[in-house]
């Protein structure tokens, strides 16, 4: 009788610590997805009806095991996510974009954000965002969008705002990017509280090259929520471009090799007069036709050394004062066996 007592004791005890270390593998943790994120909150502030008001939350594979974002959902209407770039291979990053919905909803809104990652083990993360969408201003448009617009270039467009509330209610002061100038016309004021500013939002001529985002600040006289913010974004298209722009070798052993390749492009036909790269773990082999568009095989040998090899590389043309373009790449050695 007391062995059998011992047997079913002995058995008790396995059976819960399996239970315990089942729970604790990497496939049950939701610890490991969760630090992949930057943040896993953003606050909105306050916005305007209307208004684009959007977030990235920003991810980054960490791991040598590929990682695949394989769904997300709200908790909300007012919050639609989107998944940008669900296959993440070692130190690859994407992004969990959260748009608030300013258009359908009004008031103090907040919203969950579940992630769900299926490799390479199952888990759930929680992001949470909150903000104010003001009922009495509206934007149209919602965002000022340039888009892509040549070097030199300069584009205006008109935004809206219609206020609805008190008679006494004005724009004191606008905060604008270095990448843009606003030309305020004087309020249109209907009666009954009703008001409305047109602005002209022209793109300077000066911009660098590249993509860029930023905002409009407008200062009201309102006595609590005096900052409303309004999104201006603009692509001023390069002369010469690499795609794609940050490229992963992936995670390799002493001797192992990977190759990927290159796409540059340009707005006019160019050769490729050198390609510095400062390491010699890279091979390139690039053509000398005079072409717009250009393959290049790029290969990475591992070297002895363990670690993150992170390395810039530089595109030299003969296009006009020597135009250059560049990537990033990036690629893990593991120690040999």
């Amino acid at each position: 009788m007391i062995s059998r007592r011992r047997y079913g004791l002995a058995q008790f005890v396995f059976a819960i610590v399996a239970v315990l270390c089942f729970l604790a593998t990497p496939a049950m943790s939701k610890e490991w997805a969760r630090k992949m994120f930057e943040t896993t909150s953003h606050d909105f502030g306050t916005v305007a009806r209307g208004a684009l008001a959007e977030f990235d939350f920003v991810i980054e594979n960490i791991y040598e095991e590929k990682v695949h974002i394989a769904s997300v959902r709200s908790s909300c209407g007012c919050t639609e996510p989107s998944i940008v770039n669900a296959d993440l291979a070692t130190w690859e990053k994407g992004a969990i974009r959260a748009r608030f919905n300013t258009k359908s909803f009004v008031g103090h809104k907040s919203a969950t954000i579940t992630v769900v990652i299926d490799k390479p083990y199952p888990a759930e993360v929680q992001l949470t965002v909150r903000g104010m969408i003001r009922s009495d201003v509206v934007f149209q448009p919602g965002s000022v969008e340039f888009g892509d617009v040549d070097p030199g270039e300069s584009v205006k467009q008109t935004v809206l705002v219609k206020y609805a509330g008190r008679s006494d209610w004005r724009i004191v002061r606008i905060q604008k990017p270095e990448q843009v100038e606003i030309d305020a016309n004087p309020p249109v004021i209907n009666g009954e509280g009703r008001i409305s500013y047109a602005f002209d939002v022209r793109l300077r001529s000066d911009v660098p090259e590249g993509y860029w985002t930023d905002q409009i600040i407008l200062e009201t006289n309102d006595g609590e929520t005096t900052r409303i913010p309004f999104t201006v974004s603009g692509n001023i298209r390069p002369s010469l471009t690499v795609s794609p722009a940050s490229v992963t070798m992936g995670v390799l052993r002493p001797g192992e090799k990977n190759t990927k390749q290159l796409v540059i492009r340009g707005k006019e036909p160019f050769r490729i007069t050198g390609i510095d790269c400062g390491v010699d773990c890279f091979e390139f082999r690039p053509s000398d036709a005079v072409k717009r568009l250009h393959f290049v095989p790029i290969t990475f040998t591992a070297g002895d050394n363990p670690g993150e090899i992170v390395q810039e590389v530089q595109i030299l043309t003969d296009l006009d004062q020597g135009t250059q373009a560049s990537c990033l790449i990036t690629a893990t050695v593991k120690p040999a066996e």
